[in-house]
């Protein structure tokens, strides 16, 4: 039986880059390269019996997309998708904040 955990590595060395940034697009000739914040987990396992077992995942949130017209390149933010992971992070922030007041106030 293979290596599980050199097997996964392997499937993983494509991960990266092409998951974070999109094949390029052309639209009526401007150019778009989109961009993701991503995040992948593997693990795997086997018993002295020679039985095992992996297993992975992955998320992305698309953050916006590069946008070339002509000689001008820029970032154009996707909102939602920054609003999605801003306003979480936000309260749980504020949340800890006031925890943390709390317990410097006693």
């Amino acid at each position: 039986m293979p290596n599980i955990a050199l097997e996964l590595g392997k499937q993983a060395a494509h991960f990266g880059v092409d998951s974070a940034y999109g094949e390029q697009q052309d639209v009526d000739g401007i150019r778009l390269i989109p961009v993701a914040a991503t995040w992948h987990g593997f693990g795997g396992g086997s018993d002295e019996s020679g039985n095992g077992g992996g297993g992975g995942g992955g998320y992305s949130i698309p953050v916006g997309a590069y946008i070339r017209h002509g000689d001008e390149l820029r970032f154009e933010p996707n909102i939602v998708a920054l609003l999605a992971v801003a306003v979480p992070f936000i309260w749980v922030t504020g949340r800890a904040l006031g925890r943390v007041i709390r317990i410097l106030k006693k």
